[in-house]
């Protein structure tokens, strides 16, 4: 079926298409009389403005982005990015505005299609995720002048207005928590060394643990269920074994519990697990995970909220998230003093 267009609307209603135009996008040339009788005839053939020629008549495309440069083979067990794009996806609809979501190969690949996104008009901004140490997205988002804000901390944004989470108040909760069961040896198995989420976790961890007298280590990652096992059978096997081990996934958490099973070390008995990201995965392993719980929706839907008040020229200050909630559930437990 063709679709509707302009030709259709002016010969159906007997005016040229410049009046359609005008009516269509709110500009004057047309009587209130006329541009009803247009908008209504649009309604009723279910005509759709095209994305490029409404950019090319009022500057906006309509549509924000989001590009992710994780593995897309991993993107579908991530909690974080799927409920991210739910509370953005929620906000924008409610608002008539389309995500744009795909994923690259690097972050060179992601600079290039910012580029041709902005030059292109396909999006009025962007939300930037997986902040890394020494970003390169940022700078340059900045030279275009493109509208963006970031999902990560202030500290690596630039001019940008950033949705954040408190790190080091979050790790504080866990810290005290395995420290009140009596752990005094805690490792972290973590994502990659080069995002500013992960230095910031690395850091607090050693300066909380040090500041309450406890041995910490934090090993780096890739978020996949392979490196989590890995990492998992290296603490184990070291002189002094970590008791408790805190994951930033659920999908490493998982495949760490399976390792030390398979090991003969017994969870929560002989090693407590904490998961950084709570999700419905959590609760279905036996035992169910310990999980800090943030509202990631919640943060989406800010994010898309603070996007448009930076298109529309009102830049935004950085948003704290609500502290996370560590939810105790059976996969931690008061250590046995004959394994201290």
């Amino acid at each position: 079926m063709r679709r509707p267009t302009i030709a259709d609307i002016a010969r159906r209603a007997g005016v040229t298409k410049a009046a359609v135009s005008f009516a269509l996008n709110g500009q004057p040339g047309v009587s209130a009389a006329t541009r009803q009788r247009i908008l209504a005839i649009a309604a009723e053939i279910g005509f759709e403005p095209n994305s490029a020629a409404r950019a090319l008549s009022d500057g906006r495309a309509g549509a924000f982005g989001l590009i992710i440069d994780r593995p897309a083979r991993i993107l579908g067990h991530e909690v974080f990015v799927m409920q991210l794009i739910s509370g953005i996806q929620a906000e924008l609809a409610r608002n008539h505005v389309t995500l744009l979501f795909t994923v690259a190969e690097d972050q060179a690949e992601e600079i290039r299609m910012y580029r041709t996104w902005w030059a292109q008009r396909k999006v009025d901004g962007v939300f930037l995720v997986d902040l890394q140490v020494r970003d390169r997205r940022i700078g340059v988002l900045e030279e275009l002048g493109m509208p963006a804000v970031v999902l990560g901390t202030p500290r690596g944004a630039g001019s940008l207005p950033a949705v954040w989470q408190d790190d080091r108040a979050a790790t504080e909760t866990v810290v005290g928590y395995l420290a009140g069961l009596g752990h005094r040896r805690i490792a972290r198995v973590g994502g990659f060394a080069r995002y500013w989420q992960s230095k910031l976790r690395t850091d607090a961890l050693a300066q909380v643990g040090g500041a309450a007298g406890i041995d910490t280590v934090s090993v780096a990652a890739d978020y996949t269920a392979e490196h989590g096992a890995e990492a998992t059978r290296d603490l184990l096997k070291r002189a002094t074994p970590p008791t408790a081990i805190v994951y930033d996934n659920d999908v490493m958490a998982v495949a760490g519990l399976g390792a030390a099973q398979r090991m003969g070390v017994p969870v929560p008995a002989g090693l407590s697990i904490v998961v950084w990201d709570d999700s419905a995965l959590c609760e279905l392993v036996h035992p169910a995970f310990t999980a800090l719980r943030r509202d990631i929706p919640a943060a989406g839907a800010n994010a898309a909220r603070m996007l448009r008040e930076a298109i529309a020229g009102r830049p935004p200050a950085h948003l704290a998230e609500a502290p996370p909630v560590l939810i105790v559930r059976d996969s931690a437990s008061p250590l046995n003093v004959a394994d201290i």
